[in-house]
């Protein structure tokens, strides 16, 4: 490789030190600009970032062997799903391993990312410390600064007196002891909320538009996602739908007699919520369900049905606006959370400006962002994309394939199917490796 000029890679989260890795294995000149002061992105409690949504009884929601890279395996001793100081810990041992954090500089915001040419993007970058800016020349940008980080934050219709968060930004729930709370949103992590808060706060109110598909943690003894396989993703979407739904009533009947609601469409129609507790605790009275918030008054939540509640406290677990403030719009438009990238990974008219991590997979990050980063160090070192109206056509037809797929919901536009994306990717690389 010719061409020594170094590349741009924003964060040192769980996608950047993939890209920072993968990068340098294939003997990339890269630099790193996190602005926080060490590694890990979401995966640190309490990151300086003031980013972080992690909360103290954390834990992923995909198995340890399904959430490991490729080549650096979790420790046996880990959990079937470990703790999100476990994760840290992992990303820690990842970074020593490979010597990543030389090639990182710390308290450096990314205040833009300008193209100058083909092979040239010009990068502002801020110590937040001083203040200090410089801009710095690249020949390529990989961003990877994840998308859990700006809160899509409703706007509460009618006066409210009570305490308003969204869940980025619990922590505990040492602050709702004795408080009737209500939890918006059915995702994992309002499902997550509710049940920590249920042996704390007065009462717990679960708020859903929709409903959700609830899957438990362990079907038949075995980690849920350790059931989807090569062979069984390669089904028709009815099959897997209709084996998924079997398994489900076996291991815990129907959901609705739970109290739980579930919504129009189908599972696998949705991005799963994983919850071994919710549907107990809904059942024996710790969590109420409702349907979405309407409105408020100064004490109360008034829900789409008429019903009301009393409330302390609402948790926003609304989700997070997909954003990129350092790109100008001419160079990459969100349009609801859409984003217009071949494969999940490059912009078709901006050579040298790549994306890893900005996915939502039906499955565990990791593998998905280390195989995006090899192939994305494939191409910084020559390796050729198709035209610029051939990535268009693809991306339209998954854009297409995706409305077929899911609900239209913003959380959906950057959802993926573990296995075949994984072999999607890891096919592109292989060819062009040979």
């Amino acid at each position: 490789m010719s061409d020594r000029r170094p590349v741009c890679v924003i964060g040192a989260g769980l996608s950047g030190l993939a890209a920072l890795k993968k990068l340098r294995d294939r003997g990339v000149e890269v630099e790193a600009f996190e602005i926080g002061s060490d590694i890990g992105g979401n995966w640190r409690y309490g990151n300086d970032t003031g980013r972080s949504p992690a909360y103290a009884s954390l834990h992923i929601d995909t198995s340890k062997e399904r959430f490991q890279f490729a080549d650096f395996p979790m420790p046996k001793h880990f959990p079937v799903y470990p703790h999100h100081t476990q994760v840290l810990e992992y990303l820690e041992a990842y970074a020593k391993r490979f010597g990543l954090k030389g090639a990182i500089r710390f308290r450096t915001e990314v205040v833009s990312v300008n193209p100058v040419a083909d092979d040239q993007w010009d990068v502002e970058l801020r110590n937040v410390e001083t203040d200090e800016r410089e801009v710095r020349s690249f020949r390529g940008v990989v961003v990877a600064n994840g998308h859990h980080w700006l809160p899509n934050l409703p706007e509460t219709d009618g006066p409210f007196e009570g305490d308003i968060v969204h869940a980025q930004e619990y922590r505990t729930p040492e602050p709702f002891i004795g408080k009737d709370v209500v939890v918006e949103g059915v995702g994992n992590t309002g499902v997550d909320i509710a049940c920590d808060l249920s042996w704390h706060a007065k009462s717990v109110t679960l708020s859903t538009r929709s409903g959700a598909h609830v899957l438990p943690r362990y079907i038949l003894g075995r980690p849920l996602d350790r059931l989807s396989t090569r062979l069984s993703s390669r089904m028709p979407l009815a099959m897997q739908q209709s084996i998924y739904s079997a398994l489900l009533f076996a291991v815990r009947g129907r959901q609705e007699e739970y109290g739980f609601p579930i919504p129009d469409a189908p599972v696998l129609a949705q991005h799963p919520t994983v919850s071994q507790d919710v549907l107990r605790l809904v059942k024996e009275g710790h969590i109420e369900v409702q349907r979405g918030i309407s409105r408020t008054t100064e004490r109360e939540v008034v829900f789409a049905d008429g019903t009301s509640k009393r409330c302390d406290a609402i948790i926003y677990a609304t989700g997070y606006r997909v954003s990129f403030p350092f790109l100008d719009e001419d160079v990459l438009r969100v349009d609801d959370n859409h984003v217009d990238l071949y494969k999940r990974v490059v912009p078709p008219d901006w050579p040298g400006l790549y994306f890893v991590g900005l996915i939502q997979p039906v499955g565990a990050l990791p593998p998905l962002a280390e195989a995006q980063a090899r192939w994305v160090a494939l191409l910084v070192d020559g390796a050729e994309l198709p035209t610029v109206a051939t990535m268009e056509a693809e991306i339209v037809r998954d854009r297409e394939a995706l409305a077929a797929r899911y609900q239209d919901r913003p959380r959906h536009t950057i959802q993926v199917d573990y296995w075949p994306y994984l072999d999607q990717l890891n096919g592109l690389c292989d060819l062009i490796e040979g």
